[in-house]
């Protein structure tokens, strides 16, 4: 019987020292410092966080905000979907974040309002960013956030030069081969897909922060 409750506390004490392990590496790895990267559209929020020591993605995910209930005046609108971003990003304090970056949104509709629009929102959540995490974030542009996450992108054109998805053809989905990429250097992430077997949007918003925040630390040659 002595033996017996003594091979329980051996293993008891085992358990024990395993957990407290467990949770000092925990709490190492959130004292490491982090890179959140953002790629923000009024419909859904793409956010990648990375341990800046390790290199180590540790979330992929994405935010569509959705006031309820719908609201008629649209810059109101605007700002209620900005209050649901807050609750998320209070998930990120004490995080150690230090960096966040945002890819530059492109401004290539002909439809003023809808310019006008995003650029708002992308000025909200900068400072729900700064007044959540007290960090001012950084603006990466698609084409260097692509370029330098995958470098191996820039290639010969038919005309000879180098340029981002040079050699590839003119009507290939960049999104796609984005996405590509990050499903291979992330094996580990689950992604989603529609009832007809295809890839939903939400999907190229998490590939873009992740390309955002990849491609910001190798240009800045952090990594």
């Amino acid at each position: 019987m002595f033996i017996i409750i003594k091979s329980f506390e051996s293993l008891n004490g085992n358990m024990t020292n395993k957990i407290k392990k467990k949770n000092m590496v925990k709490n190492k790895l959130k004292d490491n410092p982090k890179v959140l990267g953002l790629d923000v559209s009024t419909r859904t929020i793409g956010i990648a966080l990375f341990d800046i020591q390790n290199k180590e993605l540790l979330e992929l995910t994405h935010i569509s905000p959705t006031p309820k209930p719908k609201v008629e005046d649209k810059i109101e609108e605007l700002m209620l979907k900005s209050n649901i971003f807050k609750q998320k990003l209070q998930e990120y304090v004490d995080m150690g974040i230090t960096h966040v970056v945002i890819e530059e949104p492109l401004l290539n509709s002909n439809n003023v309002y809808t310019v006008g629009t995003l650029m708002r929102f992308n000025t909200l959540v900068c400072k729900d960013v700064y007044d959540i995490l007290g960090v001012v974030p950084k603006f990466i542009s698609t084409y260097n956030s692509r370029k330098f996450a995958f470098p191996h992108l820039v290639q010969k054109n038919d005309k000879g030069k180098y340029v981002l998805f040079g050699g590839l053809p003119k009507d290939i989905d960049k999104k796609v081969v984005i996405w590509e990429l990050v499903a291979k250097m992330e094996p580990q992430i689950t992604w989603l897909y529609t009832k007809n077997n295809t890839l939903k949007k939400e999907n190229f918003d998490q590939t873009d922060a992740y390309s955002a925040a990849l491609g910001y630390m190798k240009l800045k040659e952090i990594w």
